[in-house]
């Protein structure tokens, strides 16, 4: 059955506004992977998705009348993009109908073509029921994001082009999937032509709607869908997508929240983009599957289905990229709340860079630690730093996979204190490398309690702390040589309203 989609692909209608997009070397992936990591740039169509294919293939084929009348699309923006576009070009009047929590660099990407916009409910499925009523009412042509023969030939258009720029021997070909026409578009022509090679979906943990059918032998319906990956989130796959998809798919692979923002950063250091996390999907799917399998030595092909990405999104995918790695761990610590036992604990951790410590004091007796270390992936590291910390008598709960500390208790640690004495607060600067938190603890030596620190690495060439410290008034003057002769930037915020109102 899957064959007469060959003749459809082949003649599909797509380059009026498509391009063909290259097929790029990842080298800096390949090299850790040990295999030849191929990406497929969709990123770089005119509205920075694959979307723009299926999309102009359906509205190409549509009789003069349907046209007249006009179309309609429910979408999360990357096929309102692509229908908005196709229709502009055609001079086809579109209504587009997209969720409320529709990024707004999507929303403002398909403005610039003109279509009526409806924001209406918080997923696909809700923006989908809106469209259908107002196609029925207005008597508009549906154009589906994934469940019509002529747009799964349009996105199958890409395995063609894979095929065609990859003669040599291919592994597999890694598609992110939300409703399941790219995967099934180009899955029908892959194993149509060239049956050996193996087709493999990538979904998120939280939206694994095609998984699930798949496993049980029917279209489920997700009771929830998480829209991290706003792109793939869809809840039930389509009739017949689903319907190719268990004749074309080899494999499965889900990926975390952590592991999506990993594949975003891989793909930004091989091609210096920046990809949406469904655009980054299959790749993590990549990985995951090729260390899960052992593979050396094979061409792996991922797609990057699109860059459409709010800039303010990024600072979550930063921070979660380096767990996604494993090359990051996090864990709270109970150290005892005396001079010397800060820097005692950072002597057991070394010269290994932290990449975050928060410490607000609390307690006499004891102090409670959140802290954040690079380690190598793999894990192994992460193995030995537990050991060492609990070998020298210290309580340690792993926390690299809560994600409540990582999304709200990381921010939240401290608070007030009501009878601190003499607590002096200080933001200081210094040259980002190994061993400089340690230098500045030694410096200090044991003179002073410290009372608060804070510390993030934000990867730049400066680190930067805010700490408290207790410093009786007769000691002013040594600790101003102490400040002295550190050789840091620092400035005095002992006299913030911001520390008074929250930390006083």
């Amino acid at each position: 059955m899957i064959k007469k989609y060959l003749n459809k692909i082949l003649n599909a209608r797509v380059y009026d506004v498509a391009r063909e997009t290259p097929l790029e070397d990842a080298n800096n992936m390949s090299q850790r992977l040990g295999n030849r990591v191929l990406i497929k740039r969709e990123d770089l169509q005119p509205v920075f998705s694959f979307k723009v294919r299926g999309a102009y293939n359906k509205l190409i084929r549509l009789s003069e009348e349907d046209r007249t009348k006009g179309v309609i699309a429910a979408s999360a923006g990357n096929h309102a993009q692509g229908v908005a576009l196709s229709a502009q070009k055609l001079g086809v009047r579109a209504t587009i109908v997209m969720p409320e929590t529709t990024p707004e660099i999507k929303v403002q990407s398909v403005v610039k073509w003109s279509p009526e916009i409806i924001l209406h409910g918080d997923d696909f499925q809700e923006a989908y029921a809106r469209a259908m009523e107002i196609a029925a009412d207005r008597k508009l042509t549906f154009v589906h994001p994934y469940d019509d023969p002529d747009v799964i030939a349009g996105q199958g258009t890409v395995g063609m082009e894979i095929l065609r720029q990859h003669m040599g021997d291919i592994h597999a070909i890694f598609i992110p999937v939300g409703g399941g026409g790219l995967l099934s578009g180009i899955g029908a022509y892959v194993k149509a032509v060239r049956p050996e090679v193996k087709i493999i979906g990538v979904e998120p943990e939280d939206a694994a709607s095609m998984y699930q059918s798949l496993q049980k032998k029917r279209r489920v319906t997700l009771d929830q869908v998480g829209i991290f990956a706003d792109g793939v989130a869809v809840a039930q796959v389509g009739k017949e997508t689903f319907r190719i998809a268990r004749q074309v798919v080899d494999d499965m692979v889900l990926n975390s929240v952590d592991e999506i923002c990993a594949a975003v950063k891989d793909i930004f250091e091989d091609t210096r983009v920046i990809a949406e996390p469904a655009g980054a999907l299959a790749l993590a799917g990549l990985k995951k599957y090729a260390t899960a399998h052992g593979l050396k030595d094979k061409t792996l092909i991922a797609i990057n289905s699109g860059a459409n990405i709010n800039f303010d999104r990024l600072r979550h995918v930063s921070e979660r990229a380096e767990l996604g790695e494993n090359r990051e761990s996090l864990f709270a610590v109970t150290i005892p709340e005396k001079r010397g036992s800060f820097r005692k604990f950072c002597n057991i951790l070394g010269k290994r860079s932290v990449t975050e410590f928060n410490y607000r004091y609390a307690d006499e007796g004891v102090a409670q630690i959140f802290l954040g270390l690079r380690v190598g992936s793999g894990g192994k590291e992460h193995d030995t730093i537990m050991k060492a910390l609990g070998k020298n008598g210290y309580s340690v709960v792993d926390l690299s996979d809560n994600d409540t500390a990582k999304l709200h208790i990381r921010y939240m640690v401290g608070g007030r204190l009501p009878n601190i004495e003499n607590e002096v607060i200080y933001r200081f600067e210094f040259p980002e490398r190994p061993g400089a938190l340690l230098n500045f603890l030694n410096h200090m030596g044991e003179r002073w309690n410290i009372s608060l620190f804070h510390y993030r690495n934000h990867g730049a060439a400066f680190g930067r702390v805010l700490c408290g410290m207790q410093v009786a008034k007769s000691d002013a003057k040594q600790f101003q040589a102490f400040l002295d002769k550190l050789g840091y930037n620092y400035w005095p915020e002992t006299e913030n309203p911001v520390y008074k109102t929250f930390l006083n």
